[in-house]
């Protein structure tokens, strides 16, 4: 469930888009009365404000959001105002066009997302930048991560509950030999996680715990740091429980010394309208302190007012 509070009634979006006017006009901007707004909105009422803005002052609402606010907190809002599939597109693009393609996001939105969700992820990144998501990700990622974010952003999967429990054996046979041999990047795990369904990839982890009274994720723990063991860790958590790996990845941020606010963001503003009220119970489950408590303690100011009201403070 989501954690986006919404006022009852909705003021029309004439209203909202007449409050963010006056928020940045003045001296300074009124960043309390923005997030009033923006953070207690859902996808199609922002639509909607923006529009409303837009026809009604004949500027640009994102332009203007730019030049009111900066830091963590303009990313933040940025990255909240679109629509959760055009949002997904520009931070997959975004998640590419890094010096080093920054892996869990584009993970993150092969994993999650059903194979429609995920097509229509594609179909807005094609027509925002004129080429495919797998063109940018076999131009920009190199080696065994581009075989396997390639598979994964490429792949429509059967979304169905049925499973075949003798290919769920022979997979996970499949998948030992491959581990026992120290052989991570080869073809046969990276087509068993990118083409199965979650129903059936869950059976096959199952067939292999029964068979070697190990999880596949523990499996393929290794002594030393190795970015793409964790990168196939990350898929397999995304794809069979990816409320306990957004937890942890909240956890893993807030919980340790360091902070990655873009992580933060991400997590928060892809889940407010989802299922972050499932992965905020399992984080004050694990962590032993509010999601809300969490955040405050290592963000401030607007950035922290901002992600609170998404969390539903």
């Amino acid at each position: 469930m989501a954690t986006l509070s919404i006022p009852n009634p909705v003021p029309s979006a004439i209203e909202d888009a007449e409050k963010l006017r006056k928020a940045f006009q003045g001296w300074g901007t009124d960043e309390k009365a923005m997030i009033a707004v923006l953070a207690h909105r859902d996808a199609a009422q922002r639509k909607q404000i923006k529009i409303a803005y837009e026809e009604q002052y004949k500027e640009k609402l994102l332009k203007r959001i730019e030049s009111e606010i900066s830091g963590h907190f303009e990313r933040a809002v940025y990255r909240w105002i679109f629509d959760p599939v055009e949002r997904q597109a520009i931070m997959a693009n975004i998640a590419i066009k890094n010096k080093v393609v920054d892996f869990p996001v584009i993970i993150e939105i092969a994993c999650i997302n059903s194979s429609n969700e995920l097509l229509a992820v594609k179909q807005v990144y094609q027509s925002l930048y004129k080429h495919s998501l797998e063109e940018d990700v076999a131009s920009h990622a190199t080696g065994d991560f581009r075989k396997l974010l390639f598979a994964l952003v490429g792949t429509y999967r059967y979304d169905g509950e049925e499973i075949n429990t003798e290919l769920a054996k022979t997979e996970a046979k499949i998948l030992n030999d491959a581990i026992t041999k120290g052989e991570y990047n080869s073809d046969e795990i990276i087509r068993i996680l990118s083409t199965r369904s979650k129903a059936q990839l869950q059976a096959t982890f199952n067939c292999y715990k029964d068979a070697h009274n190990l999880s596949i994720t523990k499996a393929l723990s290794t002594k030393t740091p190795n970015d793409f063991v964790i990168a196939l860790r990350a898929a397999i958590r995304c794809r069979t429980t990816p409320t306990k790996y957004f937890e942890k990845v909240l956890r893993n941020i807030l919980q340790k010394s360091g902070m990655d606010e873009d992580a933060l963001t991400r997590v928060i503003v892809m889940h407010a309208e989802k299922d972050l009220k499932e992965i905020k119970e399992l984080f004050q489950t694990r962590a032993n302190m509010t999601l809300e408590q969490a955040v405050a303690k290592k963000t401030s100011g607007d950035y922290e007012n901002f992600l609170l009201a998404l969390i539903g403070n």
